[in-house]
Formats: structure tokens, C-alpha cells, sequence
């Protein structure tokens, strides 16, 4: 559980970014945290999601657009792409986390920040990178 509130922590950051269109830097990830007394754990992962999805972030949008026939990143809603950015980074570049969990925690968090069906489309997508990452 304190897994998927770090994911949850990360797509606000992430979101945030998206939105704002704002250049990353670490004072980003220091202002977020400030006054949130959440335990370091939870932190040092949902920062290194953050950080991982960006510093990726051209190669990760490649590979949902590739997954995602017929949708470019700039079409789809700014909470799913953020969410399927994150679990793409998990799938493609930390193989400390089982394929399986990252896209499950997608769909979970499609379901609570999503629309209604975002969680079908993320889990459609993250299974075709994650089996192009297999071939």
C-alpha cells in the first residue's frame, strides 16, 4: 500500500509538470514534499518515479504512442497519460518491479483518478509495451 501511494504522490508531480509545463528540477520534488510528513520510503520511491519517467520521458511517449495505434501523447487526457508514463517506466527501466504489478497499480489508480474508462485503455496499452519489451 505505501507502494501505490508513492505512485499516487509521483502521477501528482507528474500531472503537475504536464499541466504547467514547467522544467524539472529537484526544488520541485522539495517544494511537493514540504510540510507533507509522509514516511521516507514513500518519498524516496515516488521521487524516483518522477525522476525516472523524466529523464526517459522521450523514449517512454514513443512506446505508448507505438502501443497506442491511432492515439498520439497529445490526444489523450492528461491523467492517463501521466499514469501509463509512470507504469511504462516501470515496466521499461526497473526490473525490480514484476511487469504484472506495475500495470495492475495503473489500472487501480485509473480507477480512482481516471475517467470511467481509463482503466481499460491504460491496461490495454501497458500490456502491448509490456509485450514489445519481451520480443
Amino acid at each position: 500500500m505505501k507502494r501505490r501511494r508513492a505512485r499516487e504522490y509521483a502521477l501528482q508531480v507528474l500531472f503537475q509538470l504536464d499541466v504547467t509545463n514547467a522544467a524539472f528540477d529537484k526544488k520541485i520534488l522539495h517544494d511537493f514534499w514540504e510540510g507533507n510528513s509522509e514516511d521516507a520510503d514513500v518519498r524516496e520511491f515516488a521521487d524516483a518515479i518522477v525522476e525516472g519517467t523524466l529523464a526517459h520521458l522521450n523514449e517512454i511517449d514513443k512506446a505508448i504512442e507505438q502501443a497506442a495505434e491511432h492515439w498520439s501523447i497529445g490526444r489523450m487526457s492528461v491523467v492517463d497519460r501521466n499514469i501509463m508514463r509512470a507504469a511504462a517506466y516501470e515496466l521499461l527501466y526497473r526490473n525490480d518491479i514484476p511487469p504484472s504489478v506495475a500495470i495492475n497499480e495503473a489500472i487501480e489508480i485509473a480507477k480512482r483518478y481516471g475517467s470511467e474508462d481509463s482503466f481499460a485503455f491504460i491496461n490495454g496499452i501497458l500490456d502491448k509495451i509490456r509485450k514489445l519489451k519481451v520480443n
